[in-house]
């Protein structure tokens, strides 16, 4: 059962974290700087705000949202384990392996069955090397992958070390699957649908995401950054 969520007395310098369920088309950026400029209109003036990890704008699900002398967990509660729910759609592939492009190719699908569904995400299961999508907010030489991609520049990926700890197949509604995933910090879920089309010799996009645990925190527990920016009004008239 979800807490109330009562900021009444807190000294946020002092550290705080919260837990939001960040709202889809809003930029883990966006999340902090809205509430930023809430906290300055309580009188903290210079305090310290940043996220335990990066939510893509179409996903949804947990931000940790570190404020004050909470600011110093954030390394730490961004190394945690991560737990995502996502929807998949095979037989088809974007650029940017999720619905921010345009489909730019289709494949077939009606070789694929369930079976070979679960072969493919026991296969891609374990610690591996992965390959970040082009569109992401990697630096390649002191620029954004995303930038260089849309400038028309061919960008190469370095790829990382990351750990899928298990992938359960939710469901099975070809062409349309849903998968829950737990995975090491640095796991990209759309490199992980571009992969999982690749294992089935066909294609794949994410359609939707949501990070349901981070840590010990869990996406039942948090509360929208409406809710949040609510309370925080209600402390400017107190």
């Amino acid at each position: 059962m979800k807490e109330t969520l009562d900021l009444r007395g807190l000294n946020f310098e002092e550290g705080y974290i919260a837990v939001i369920d960040k709202p889809l088309n809003w930029t883990s950026t966006d999340v902090v700087r809205k509430i930023k400029f809430a906290l300055r209109k309580l009188g903290y003036r210079k305090i310290k705000v940043g996220h335990a990890g990066t939510l893509d704008p179409l996903a949804s699900g947990i931000l940790l949202v570190c404020i004050g002398r909470a600011t110093k967990m954030v390394d730490a509660l961004q190394a945690e384990e991560k737990e995502y729910v996502a929807d998949v759609m095979l037989g088809a592939t974007t650029p940017s392996y999720d619905l921010e492009h345009p489909v730019d190719a289709t494949f077939p699908t009606q070789h694929i069955t369930r079976g070979k569904v679960l072969e493919a995400l026991a296969a891609l299961s374990g610690e591996r090397l992965q390959s970040p999508p082009v569109y992401s907010a990697k630096k390649i030489d002191g620029m954004r992958a995303y930038e260089l991609a849309r400038a028309g520049e061919e960008v190469e990926m370095r790829k990382a070390l990351v750990h899928i700890y298990e992938m359960q197949l939710e469901e099975y509604d070809l062409p349309r699957i849903r998968i829950r995933v737990r995975c090491s910090k640095g796991t990209y879920i759309r490199s992980l649908a571009h992969e999982i089309g690749q294992a089935l010799e066909s294609g794949a996009h994410l359609t939707s995401l949501c990070r349901t645990r981070s840590g010990g925190f869990r996406v039942e527990n948090a509360h929208s950054l409406d809710d949040f920016l609510k309370k925080l009004q209600e402390l400017e008239t107190k």
